[in-house]
């Protein structure tokens, strides 16, 4: 049986297969008898695939997914959960900055008697405002989840055969890979790696698709929005009701009317403002729902293209 496999998904990083690949080959001969790396090609526009291809004919351990389009990275890396066989999956980035070299010892650690060990980042050459976005997020972005995890994860780890068994049985389309390996549980550990600096060209991520990438893994992953905005409503709710009984006994015992057009213009924006925006999340829970329900795969393997 193979005993790791490594789960790489590729987009726009065609720059970096033939070095990854030498390099875990390097490091896996080494340290187990078997072994398969698996790089699915997820829609990538540049020469990925060809790379791929052209490993997978020359070293019998690299194999090649090619996904018929970009469906994301989380549902390339179910793809290739559902294809490895390994006792142990390292899942990984294609762009060098999880090094190969660290892989030894979050085996190490594994075979110690735990069932996941993440690389948590103990360096991380970002700029300060970067930095401090990603704080800022991962912090929102726990609070709404119940996660426990912060900007110094990403999804280099190494996760045992019924840890990965446990996450292909989620039939999910919206994936997030490390909430899901959160969710089954299981014993966890750790390790401090040096998260590598990105040589070339940018990350195929801008601010714009993480957020839109958090947004759709808070309404999959938990209902604490819809708690939030109940919250905020019933709040101003109260806030209205004690202000017109202030208003009220003033003109009562007074004989003081209220007065103030601006201020009651601003209160109907809030207002008016608030249900907008609660219906907004009302109709992404709703379009969740609805990409759900059509069942359709959480993607489509082209079958005739593969290495």
């Amino acid at each position: 049986m193979i005993d790791i496999s490594v789960v790489i998904p590729v987009f726009r990083t065609s720059v970096f297969i033939e070095e990854l690949a030498t390099r875990l080959q390097l490091v896996l001969n080494g340290l187990v008898n078997e072994y398969e790396i698996i790089f699915i090609d997820d829609g990538s526009p540049d020469q990925s695939w060809m790379l791929i291809d052209d490993l997978a004919k020359r070293n019998p351990q690299i194999r090649g997914l090619k996904l018929s389009r970009n469906f994301g990275q989380h549902s390339a890396i179910s793809a290739g959960l559902l294809n490895a066989s390994g006792k142990w999956v390292v899942v990984m980035d294609g762009d060098l900055q999880d090094m190969p070299e660290d892989i030894p010892e979050l085996y190490r650690v594994a075979m110690s008697g735990t069932d996941s060990v993440l690389a948590r980042r103990s360096t991380r050459d970002d700029g300060v405002l970067k930095k401090v976005n990603s704080r800022i997020f991962y912090k929102v972005f726990a609070k709404l989840t119940g996660s426990t995890l912060t900007h110094e994860y990403g999804n280099f780890g190494i996760y045992s055969r019924k840890v990965i068994n446990s996450i292909n049985q989620m039939p999910e389309n919206e994936r997030s890979f490390g909430l899901f390996a959160e969710w089954v549980g299981f014993k966890r550990s750790e390790i401090l790696v040096n998260r590598a600096k990105r040589e070339h060209g940018p990350s195929s991520y801008s601010y714009l698709s993480l957020i839109r990438l958090a947004s759709k893994s808070i309404v999959s992953y938990s209902n604490k929005p819809l708690y939030v905005v109940t919250t905020v409503g019933f709040l101003i709710f109260v806030i209205s009701i004690s202000f017109a009984s202030v208003l009220l006994a003033r003109y009562l015992i007074f004989g003081v009317q209220a007065q103030g057009w601006t201020s009651l213009m601003v209160a109907i924006f809030l207002n008016s403002g608030l249900i907008i925006g609660t219906l907004g999340i009302l109709g992404i829970y709703i379009g969740s729902i609805f990409s759900e329900v059509k069942r359709r795969p959480q993607f489509v393997i082209d079958l005739d293209t593969q290495a």
